[in-house]
């Protein structure tokens, strides 16, 4: 690997131990991927060849059957960071006639996989349960995975009363938790760490503010830490919902107006843009004005960034890792176009004597909120 940067490959069944020296010697490239509103996933690949122990004997023990844990992990200057928890899905072998151009490709996805196994529809039910205790009920199963909650309780804390209602398990576990996350206008997802072998699974608002991450910098000359970047400009792509909701005794239908700064979409600069779309939805008619202005919120929030950016960088030079669902700083892109954005994905790319990582982000509002940007 490069000089300060160590990685850690670890694989198992439910407790991943560190791989044998030949499995990390025909490593040839590992690419990790996460993001805002997708699963994390990786893919491995391996040079093999018929006298390998990978062939020989690896393959054929099941050391690398569906449903393995994998844990990748580096080290950066002394600071470890785990790229992702996972299970395998899929293996592929390629073989060839040319001397060791024989491959293993290994693809996984983060340990939410396995919460999408079994349809559970209507065999479990949830008396007098609100959203979060179904979510740290469910996500308690899952322990052995190292799976520690993080859930935020949401403004309207709904609990059903036995005697009208009793809700019941819908789908896989992995569903229903979206379910109930979309309901409130949240999102869940798995991220790793901070320790190896632990996971949090984060069911709360998407949180577009914090401490933004060291400035992305271009055109700076000797300070150009980034390998490429660019921008683009859709007016068209910000959208304001309109929706109704029915008032009990009178029956009467009731507009729920939605302001265009919210919690969950802060200005990222100093220009908001008007949306230039207007769409109608129809499936709140039967929910009440809480929760239909909270589903009008996370929706307004999901379509409100009109910029978007893509970009490489190596990471020794940038002197991290570039993290995704955080904040981050751009320079030297032009008054319009610099100041704070949200990552909103992130793709490792290792190779031996090579770390990039791909990247793109978002923001809704054109020119930078402050001249200065933290270091």
């Amino acid at each position: 690997m490069l000089k300060g940067v160590h990685l850690t490959l670890m694989m198992g069944q439910f407790v991943p131990k560190a791989v044998p020296r030949s499995v990390i010697d025909a490593l040839i490239s590992v690419q990790v991927t996460s993001g805002s509103g997708q699963h994390s996933g990786f893919q491995l690949v391996f040079a093999t060849s018929k006298t390998s122990p990978i062939t020989n004997s690896l393959l054929p023990g099941g050391f690398f059957d569906p449903s393995k844990r994998v844990i990748i992990a580096v080290t950066i200057n002394g600071s470890p960071n785990v790229l992702i928890d996972g299970v395998i899905t899929q293996q592929a072998i390629t073989p060839s006639n040319d001397p060791g151009q024989s491959t293993l490709t290994i693809t996984g996805e983060d340990v939410s996989r396995m919460m999408d196994i079994i349809d559970l529809s209507g065999l479990i039910p949830y008396p007098a349960m609100p959203a979060e205790a179904r979510v740290a009920l469910i996500l308690a199963h899952y322990a052995m995975y190292g799976v520690v909650p993080l859930i935020i309780p949401s403004i309207l804390i709904d609990i059903p009363n036995p005697v009208e209602e009793i809700p019941a398990h819908q789908g896989t576990d992995l569903k229903y938790i979206n379910k109930l996350a979309s309901n409130v206008g949240y999102v869940f997802y798995i991220e790793p760490g901070p320790e190896i072998g632990m996971n949090i699974a984060y069911w709360g608002p998407e949180i577009k503010t914090g401490p933004p991450q060291p400035p992305l910098n271009v055109n700076m000359d000797a300070q150009t830490n980034v390998e490429s970047l660019s921008f683009s400009f859709d007016g068209f792509s910000k959208t304001t919902y309109l929706a109704f909701t029915k008032e009990k005794l009178s029956g009467l239908s009731i507009p729920i107006p939605v302001p265009d700064i919210t919690p969950l979409c802060p200005p990222l600069g100093q220009k908001l843009l008007m949306p230039l779309k207007v769409e109608r939805l129809k499936s709140t008619s039967k929910y009440g004005p809480i929760r239909t202005a909270v589903i009008l919120l996370a929706k307004a929030s999901q379509k409100a960034d009109v910029i978007s950016g893509s970009g490489q960088l190596d990471v020794l030079r940038y002197g991290q890792i570039l993290k995704s669902r955080r904040l981050v700083s751009v320079r030297g892109a032009g008054s319009t176009y610099d100041g704070l954005y949200y990552v909103k994905s992130v793709t490792h790319n290792i190779k031996r004597g090579e770390y990039k990582q791909s990247f793109t982000l978002s923001r809704n509002a054109l020119i930078a909120s402050s001249s200065r940007v933290s270091l």
